[in-house]
């Protein structure tokens, strides 16, 4: 993940921010008038979404932490915990605490309370987070590129946006569905609908915190770069003059920094001075032309 790449996490982490905590206040108020389950539940994975925001914010901040002895690669690794932990918070405090209150909610059925109300701000909320889902998206675009956005999205190394991404379809969904099972509610008269809306969107979230997890379990245990810039990577190697053969190339993610790792066949005919000379002008060719390789590691051989 490039400066740019970081740039556009920030972005999107405030948007969604900003449109949860408004959300959950809005929701909390609807959920003690109307006595709704389903936007008591939605007002709980508000504010969990807020405090998600917040650790995405904190492991972006540290993964910019300078290299230490302890840490000779820096901190970048630290955003994938971060997401982690909210993929966690998501499945425990969204996902299960919603299951409950529905579970709830079915054995202690009360008709609900001007349920135009939870409907107001429910529809309300799928503005809200449709534009904070349009601007995760739009900062996504800025980094894809010409890519297509499914491409994208299996390749990327960029665990924020994909947790923000992950949120914010969670919480449309979440309240297409609360909105639906209230309306029910309200005009069968029956608040068993209702407790179901809260029990279903658990489900969704617990679904989608299990997916996040197994994307950041892959970042975390270890991954290489993206298709795309290992590409150049070897493109930029195998087109300097002194190189007979690339013979391989290893990268490895570390949030916003690559290291790489390369072996390869020089030409015959050149000293140890001058090949030394070549591949520490090639690292640094590397370097200015993908700024996201932060460490380069170029290893003369003659076989792999």
């Amino acid at each position: 993940m490039s400066s740019t790449g970081h740039s556009a996490s920030l972005k999107a982490i405030l948007y969604a921010f900003l449109a949860n905590l408004g959300l959950a206040i809005a929701k909390t108020a609807a959920a003690i008038y109307t006595g709704s389950g389903s936007m008591l539940a939605e007002a709980i994975h508000s504010y969990a979404d807020c405090g998600n925001q917040v650790l995405l914010y904190i492991g972006l901040r540290q993964s910019l932490k300078p290299a230490d002895d302890q840490h000779p690669l820096g901190y970048g690794k630290v955003t994938y915990f971060w997401s982690f932990i909210v993929a966690i918070l998501l499945f425990s405090m969204g996902g299960l605490f919603s299951i409950y209150e529905g579970w709830h909610k079915l054995h202690t059925t009360e008709p609900l309370n001007q349920a135009w109300v939870a409907l107001l701000v429910l529809g309300f909320g799928i503005v809200l987070e449709c534009f904070s889902l349009a601007g995760a998206l739009r900062e996504i675009s800025h980094l894809r590129k010409e890519r297509p956005f499914w491409q994208w999205f299996e390749n990327t190394r960029n665990a924020e946006l994909v947790v923000i991404l992950g949120e914010d379809s969670a919480a449309i969904l979440g309240l297409v569905l609360a909105f639906i099972f209230v309306t029910l509610a309200w005009i069968t008269g029956n608040p068993v609908f209702d407790a179901l809306g809260s029990i279903c969107i658990g489900v969704v979230l617990v679904l989608v915190s299990a997916f996040i997890g197994w994307r950041i379990k892959m970042l975390i245990i270890g991954r290489s770069a993206e298709p795309e810039l290992v590409q150049i990577i070897q493109e930029i190697i195998a087109a300097d003059n002194c190189i007979e053969k690339v013979l391989n190339t290893l990268t490895m993610q570390f949030g916003p920094h690559v290291m790489l790792a390369a072996k390869v066949k020089i030409k015959t005919g050149l000293s140890i001075e001058d090949t030394v000379r070549e591949i520490n002008e090639l690292e640094k060719q590397i370097k200015q032309r993908t700024p996201a390789v932060k460490w380069c590691f170029i290893e003369p051989d003659i076989k792999e």
